[in-house]
């Protein structure tokens, strides 16, 4: 019976995922489908799926959409205030004829940025600054939301919030972890390097390949020189280093409060004064910063940054229109994002499907775990390698799992399938190094990530384009990982 049911869980995966890839039916359909079928074959009842899996599962990623709703919104009124057409213009004359330059630097920022920052609200917010400029050098749009992904990617490795799960799961030190990290970073970038290169050129831009090499490779040597000098400071120095730090945060905060304050003040004084001058006031360009700047030194709630960034733009860009520019931003944000939202609540329902729904109601009524995460143990516990190539071979092939939310997904099965493995006495090195380099797979390539479908909205491109753009490097650095990874934890 278990084998009958196995089988059926891999057809529907199979018959969606390829559906989806292959472009024959949209996620909007196909993720509700796969949510409903594979916890019914795996003997949830009918009840519970619709109850649990599809009514609960629509509500899951409530926060993720609410963001997505209120981001799109700002996003709206730097179109319709002219901010955003200026911005571009602007990055435009700016950048010249340095492309590559300009969307490293930009991919840098963002890597920089989401070592420490998480989540949909804050993709929203950085992208708001960023895919301007991107767009205004001349990338295309598919190219503008790869270099984003890539970057988000690469920070999100060395995000020490993210390795939690390999310390307390897996047992692991911090610096084990580090380790690790630092090398999947190394691959990462220079294999986002290489795509950037690539897609520039496809783009129709002049690529000065010697230029682009000694770019990378003083900044490979930065990187060299950096890290392993970052584990030597003693520990009075990093005592000095960090109260230096939290005065200079202190001061940061202070600072930035009251420029805003000024500005905010000087637009006022605009308003009230009747002395508007034409075209778009100074202030204006701060809108997608501050609603960041909220966030990144005020820890303020993501919603309630992006109502501020919303009522700062009202204030900056005020004319005869702008209660009636703000009215139609606020309800065509909520329009233009809804094709993200319905994804999304299809998303929610898959989590639902494959890692069984949070609170008590589901857990008492299958005391022995979820169907679906039950019905996988015995088989992943009868395929662990033993040896280096087996590893690679094993993992490398089935690599592309970790889409749609598959087995190696750690946002679906993914954590499961590391507490199994770890149970069938599979090494914790090699599961971490397993787990963060088909990663990057999902991170960046899957249609069911929440910033694919914002990204894919924003940019105007099918979310499944994403996927076939970024596939090969994604897979590519998967591999590489899983070699390193190999060599590291196999005798």
């Amino acid at each position: 019976m278990e084998s009958l049911q196995l089988a059926g869980v891999l057809v529907v995966f199979l018959i969606m995922s390829g559906l989806m890839f292959f472009r024959k039916i949209p996620a909007l359909l196909a993720l509700p489908l796969m949510a409903f079928f594979i916890p019914l074959i795996s003997g949830v009842s009918p009840e519970h799926v619709l109850t649990f899996v599809l009514g609960q599962g629509s509500t899951r990623l409530a926060e993720a959409y609410t963001i997505a709703i209120f981001g799109s919104m700002l996003s709206i009124m730097l179109q319709k205030t002219g901010v955003a057409e200026n911005f571009i213009k602007l990055g435009a004359e700016l950048a010249g004829d340095k492309p590559w330059t300009i969307a490293m630097v930009m991919m840098l920022f963002i890597i920089l940025l989401f070592t420490t920052l998480g989540g949909l609200g804050a993709i929203i917010m950085v992208s708001t600054v960023v895919l301007p400029i991107l767009i205004s050098v001349g990338l295309s749009p598919i190219t503008t939301v790869g270099v984003f992904l890539l970057g988000l990617s690469i920070g999100g490795i060395l995000n020490v919030g993210n390795w939690a799960v390999y310390i307390e799961v897996l047992k692991l030190s911090p610096d084990e972890v580090r380790f690790f990290a630092l090398i999947m970073f190394g691959i990462s970038f220079v294999v986002a390097a290489i795509y950037l290169t690539i897609q520039l050129y496809r783009d129709g831009h002049d690529i000065n390949f010697k230029k682009i090499i000694l770019s990378l490779g003083l900044l490979i040597m930065i990187g060299v020189l950096y890290f392993p000098a970052s584990g030597m400071i003693d520990q009075s120095a990093s005592a000095r280093i960090v109260l230096f730090t939290i005065s200079a945060v202190v001061a940061l905060k202070y600072i930035i409060l009251s420029g805003l304050l000024l500005v905010v003040l000087l637009s006022l004084k605009r308003i009230f004064s009747g002395n508007k001058k034409p075209g778009i006031f100074w202030g204006a360009y701060l809108i997608p910063v501050v609603p960041l700047l909220l966030i990144l030194v005020f820890n303020m709630n993501f919603i309630a940054a992006f109502i501020t960034g919303l009522i700062y733009g009202f204030l900056t860009t005020y004319q005869k229109n702008s209660l009636n520019i703000l009215v139609r931003s606020i309800l065509e944000g909520g329009s233009v994002v809804m094709p993200a939202v319905a994804l999304m609540l299809g998303i929610g329902m898959l989590l639902n499907a494959v890692m069984g729904p949070s609170g008590n109601a589901a857990a008492s009524l299958y005391p022995e775990g979820w169907p679906v995460l039950s019905l996988l143990k015995p088989v992943i516990s009868s395929i662990i390698p033993t040896g280096k190539l087996s590893f690679i071979i094993t993992f490398g092939l089935a690599a592309p799992l970790a889409l749609y939310r598959g087995p190696l997904n750690v946002w679906g099965m993914g954590y499961g399938i590391a507490a199994i493995l770890l149970a069938s006495g599979m090494i914790p090195g090699a599961i971490m190094g397993m787990l963060l380099s088909v990663g990057q797979i999902q991170g960046i390539s899957d249609p069911t990530n929440t910033q694919n479908v914002w990204l894919a909205n924003e940019m105007r491109v099918e979310v499944q384009k994403i996927l076939w753009n970024t596939i090969a490097y994604t897979w590519g650095i998967a591999v590489m990982g899983l070699a390193v990874s190999a060599i590291i934890y196999y005798p």
